[in-house]
């Protein structure tokens, strides 16, 4: 059924020359796929692989986790928008099947979970409960239940994306954008199996963490 829409694809890089190139490889097999690279200043392959494989790489010299979607997100035409990591982490092989589902079940946005399914190889204790903190202030904050408030892999329709104001540039984009697509859209989550990051990790855990709780205080406050 998703060959019948137009879906781009949108994933944020910095020096992931190991692993791009299966994410988009793996993005390819849906037909007609708009794939949107948007390179924060990598020092390695990362554009030159991308561009070779067909994506569309937008160089952003401005950093932030947030600032790179906002980027990319503005260049997206298709009506359903795929967004995931470019360091291999996140399944690409279920995003066929997440955007059947999308369009079967009528919903506007799919975060997709990673607690559910997750291990100690794949997903540590520390970041676990750091989640679950998120989650709860979301819950409290929002009303909006989640499982993965820190999930990186979404699927959703364009056009809930015009509804959706006020985003984070930082690492907080990723909790913000599931509170704005549960408060202008239907939003439901998807468990998937999170694999094992072979690339250096772009997130402070301790300083990212706390600094997620306090948007969502300011988002609260200045909706």
């Amino acid at each position: 059924m998703f060959e019948s829409v137009r879906v781009s694809a949108v994933i944020p890089t910095i020096n992931e020359e190991k692993t791009i190139g299966d994410v988009i490889r793996g993005l390819k097999k849906i037909p007609g796929i708009e794939i949107i690279v948007v390179d924060t200043n990598s020092t390695d392959k990362t554009r030159e692989i991308s561009s070779s494989l067909g994506a569309t790489v937008i160089e952003e010299p401005r950093r932030g986790y947030g600032r790179a979607y906002l980027t990319g997100l503005s260049r997206a035409t298709g009506d359903v928008i795929v967004c995931m990591d470019g360091d291999g982490t996140y399944p690409v092989d279920v995003v066929p099947a997440l955007i059947d589902l999308l369009i079967k079940e009528d919903v506007d946005f799919i975060s997709c979970d990673r607690m559910t399914l997750r291990t100690e190889h794949n997903y540590t204790r520390l970041h676990f409960i750091g989640n679950s903190i998120l989650n709860i202030a979301i819950r409290i904050l929002f009303g909006v239940s989640v499982k993965d408030s820190q999930s990186g892999m979404w699927i959703f329709k364009s056009s809930l994306l015009r509804k959706i104001h006020g985003l984070s540039e930082g690492m907080s984009f990723s909790e913000e954008i599931k509170v704005e697509a549960a408060k202008h859209g239907l939003i439901i989550e998807v468990p998937i199996r999170y694999g094992v990051r072979v690339t250096k990790p772009k997130l402070n855990t301790w300083k990212d963490g706390f600094s997620n709780l306090f948007r969502l205080f300011i988002k609260r406050v200045n909706p």
